[in-house]
């Protein structure tokens, strides 16, 4: 129950730190097609520039036998519009620099939050037979061990039907098809010891199910269930609560 409700919390945190990562990618990219436009726009006017230059320099054409005097070259004066876009351009690479760094910290805060997940899962999911009978030790649930081969036809395991429909021992991934409360659900590309959350109307937490072992044409894994249902919490309750007083006359 405890590593149900902590998956739900850190789930939750990792989606958050997600959607923060692809808003820092989102402003990255803005920021890069910002800096492109901005060069290529310098680029643009200071050829234009250089080219009105060197028209300026080019001394007019006169007849050979007049005296031709020399005029000095002009200096081309800088064009505020290039010296406000190099300072718009400037300003881009800070934003773009910090939009870096962001994102940077971004990936390294998600890195960790997956990584410490991932740990704190593992220490409830059984990779061998040996885990699962010490997760059965524990007592606190239910523990039904299976072993499914590729067949249209359910299996029953605890409270829930299981159906393999396909498996990759390549990617180690494969394809389940469950029974729950009378509805038909389809789990595709499931990875191994990928941990898979069912509902149950008359459970008080989520059935857990894990495939620890990917074969061909066939899979071995096991369901978790809670100890106790719904039902059994609500009559346990009511038989430990005080006898109501009887009136009086």
């Amino acid at each position: 129950m405890i590593a149900a409700g902590l998956w739900m919390i850190q789930h939750n945190q990792i989606q958050a730190l997600n959607a923060d990562r692809y808003r820092s990618l989102a402003a990255l990219h803005q920021a890069q097609s910002q800096i492109q436009d901005l060069t290529s726009r310098i680029n643009l006017l200071s050829q234009r520039q250089m080219q009105s230059a060197d028209r300026t320099a080019e001394p007019p054409a006169r007849p050979v036998a007049a005296p031709v005097k020399r005029a000095p070259k002009q200096i081309a004066k800088s064009d505020p519009r290039v010296d406000r876009l190099q300072g718009q351009l400037a300003e881009t690479r800070k934003e773009l620099a910090s939009t870096r760094e962001d994102l940077t910290k971004t990936q390294e805060s998600l890195d960790g939050k997956i990584n410490s997940t991932r740990d704190d899962l593992d220490g409830s999911i059984a990779r061998t037979h040996d885990e699962v009978i010490a997760l059965q030790k524990r007592g606190e649930q239910n523990v039904y061990e299976f072993r499914l081969t590729k067949s249209k036809q359910m299996q029953r395991v605890g409270p829930v039907s299981l159906s393999l429909r396909s498996t990759s021992t390549k990617h180690k991934t494969y394809d389940l098809a469950m029974l729950v409360d009378d509805n038909m659900l389809n789990k595709k590309h499931v990875n191994l010891y990928e941990p898979v959350w069912i509902t149950l109307t008359d459970r008080p937490q989520p059935v857990q199910l894990v495939v620890n072992r990917v074969g061909r044409d066939e899979v071995e894994g096991y369901v978790t269930e809670p100890k106790y249902r719904k039902s059994d919490l609500v009559t346990n309750a009511e038989a430990q609560a005080p006898p109501k007083d009887l009136p009086t006359r």
